[in-house]
């Protein structure tokens, strides 16, 4: 077959762009694969959990499944090291982390979709752990090449562009697949969540080209530089977390509900199919909200530049109380209280009152959580150890996620068992707490270290000390909880998680003290993974007696680990060895 040469160099294969080598490129590139964070997290907590509530399935198992989705993501920073070391110079360094992590997200959505629901909801759950568990993976590639990548001018508009593209691929994946719904359904709705992220993953990721890295700048692969790498990380981050007064501040701040949190959680969409709204209006609702919220969050930063991040802080979270507080009110006088039964009489018809209040309260919600988010984020990188910025401000961000799960959960359990204003009186009132702390929470002049970080350890550990009998105690009977048995659970979980945390990254620090010192640490290893361990109660509830030894042997040790002097703490860390150039 004859072809014209001219025509074939005008018109040959076409190449993709690579977007990494303009400005306009790179902030393509970058609002893109945030959209496909934000897909999937806005097709489970708004799509699903819809349909869920539909089938009759119960607020708590909601709260749950929706609880389960961002649990991945307050563990992301473990996966910094492994990314960090193994990496690929042919497919790049960065972006064939991005590849893979994107490929096995569609492979389990397209899974996810052959299972039945409601009926096989406890399978699902555990097939999206695993699909958020590479989208959080994602997260951390995407911000390594972010850091990479863009340059200083620009990375201010890259952080809002990036975190607008999350907003979108949210309400994309929620409302979007719920104006889709009457033509393809619920299973649909993956295949169509699966085709966005592959479509990205086509015309996005694969023309990506990294430059390559300096010789001198990579590092020995292999199992035993990962292990290297997370000793040294754990290290890292125990020290800046205790280091100065304003990043243990943010350690708890990081650890409480960022204000008021039902009105963007499964609460609301379980609300919203209850009151009668039809798929199509709580699409219309989602998408409504993610647009106001994206908006307020680039007004919020410029105010809190201008006037100072505590004090409007402050201000964003406590209007972040009133829609919620408005909401319970008007639910309250109505009669509104308990979760429609799934089986019984007639179910309720909402008052035309009742639908206006959640459409009123969830937008002005929306306009308070937007104002909050940004600013919340700048005030973490305010107490931040720039010498450490990756490891420390990546911590508090997956801790602010383990709050985003732990407020699903237990607002899911208290909807069924104390009913929807009761909830929300709860809601609003704990998401005050984290106002208590703001104001502690200010930069350090001395952001290495201002001597005090060996009594932040002592406290910590007789605080953690203290929750540890506290669950022991609740475990022998000392008290009955009645129907908020459920939230005791989730507190004491948090405290055990948190327990195991801190005796085992603290063991890197005590490892480097006395002998004596380094035995203690050792222990605090060998106890954490039971601690995490205790998590499996919701399963296998026996034996009795190990949910009961454990914490106790926990709150001795921890107790033991409060007297010691943490003399190590005040030692500087090592900074990360470089390999020499070849």
């Amino acid at each position: 077959m004859w072809a014209c040469p001219r025509c074939s160099e005008a018109f040959g294969p076409m190449r993709l762009p690579n977007l990494l080598d303009t400005r306009i490129g790179r902030l393509t590139a970058f609002f893109f694969l945030y959209l496909t964070e934000g897909i999937p997290l806005g097709f489970g907590a708004t799509a699903i959990a819809t349909q869920l509530r539909r089938a009759d399935v119960g607020p708590a198992e909601i709260g749950a499944f929706v609880g389960s989705f961002y649990l991945p993501w307050a563990f992301k920073w473990a996966f910094g090291p492994f990314i960090d070391v193994f990496t690929s110079e042919r497919l790049g360094r960065r972006r064939g982390w991005i590849l893979g992590t994107q490929v096995m997200l569609v492979l389990t959505l397209v899974v996810a979709a052959q299972v039945p629901l409601p009926a096989q909801l406890g399978l699902l759950t555990g097939i999206l752990l695993v699909h958020n568990t590479f989208g959080a993976m994602q997260d951390v590639a995407i911000d390594a090449l972010a850091v990479n990548t863009l340059r200083a001018d620009e990375r201010g508009l890259a952080n809002g562009v990036m975190f607008g593209g999350a907003s979108i691929g949210m309400a994309l994946g929620g409302g979007g697949v719920l104006f889709l719904m009457p033509v393809f359904g619920l299973t649909g709705g993956f295949y169509f969540v699966a085709a966005c992220i592959a479509a990205v993953t086509v015309f996005i990721v694969l023309p990506l080209r990294e430059a390559p890295t300096p010789e001198a700048e990579r590092r020995a692969a292999g199992l035993a530089s990962a292990g290297r790498e997370i000793k040294r990380f754990c290290g890292e981050a125990f020290r800046s977390f205790l280091g100065t007064r304003g990043a243990f501040a943010g350690l708890f701040f990081a650890l409480l509900p960022a204000g008021a949190m039902s009105l963007g959680l499964a609460l609301q969409s379980n609300l919203a199919v209850e009151l009668g709204l039809s798929d199509q209006s709580v699409g219309s609702l989602s998408v409504m909200t993610q647009v106001v919220a994206a908006t307020c969050m680039v007004l919020g930063g410029w105010l809190s530049d201008r006037l100072g991040r505590r004090r409007t802080l402050f201000v964003y979270m406590a209007l972040m109380s009133l829609p919620v507080l408005y909401l319970m009110t008007v639910l309250q006088q109505h009669g509104w209280v308990m979760p429609n039964p799934a089986e019984g009489p007639l179910k309720r018809t909402a008052l035309p009152a009742l639908v206006t209040a959640l459409w009123v309260a969830t937008l002005l919600y929306a306009a308070a959580q937007g104002l909050m988010y940004g600013t919340r984020s700048a005030i973490f990188m305010d107490v931040t150890n720039p010498r450490v910025a990756g490891t420390q401000f990546t911590a508090y961000m997956a801790m602010m996620n383990l709050a985003i799960s732990y407020s699903a959960t237990w607002q899911g359990i208290a909807a069924e068992a104390i009913g929807y204003p009761k909830t929300l009186l709860i809601d609003a009132l704990t998401g005050l707490l984290c106002l208590a702390v703001l104001p502690f929470i200010k930069p350090s002049l001395t952001p290495d270290g201002d001597g005090g970080a060996g009594r932040r350890a002592r406290r910590l550990a007789t605080l953690l000390a203290l929750g540890c009998v506290a669950a022991v105690a609740y475990r022998l009977g000392a008290w009955d909880a009645g129907k908020a048995a459920p939230m005791f659970e989730i507190l004491f979980m948090l405290v055990f998680v948190a327990s195991a945390v801190f005796l085992g990254t603290g063991a890197v620090v005590l490892g480097a003290a006395t002998p004596q010192a380094a035995r203690i640490g050792r222990l605090g290893l060998l106890m954490a993974p039971l601690l995490v361990a205790m998590y499996l109660r919701k399963w296998w509830p026996e034996p009795q007696a190990f949910y009961v030894v454990v914490p106790a042997l926990a709150a001795l040790l921890l107790a033991w680990q409060a007297r010691l002097p943490w003399t190590a703490l005040a030692e500087r860390p090592e900074a990360p060895a470089q390999p020499a150039a070849a």
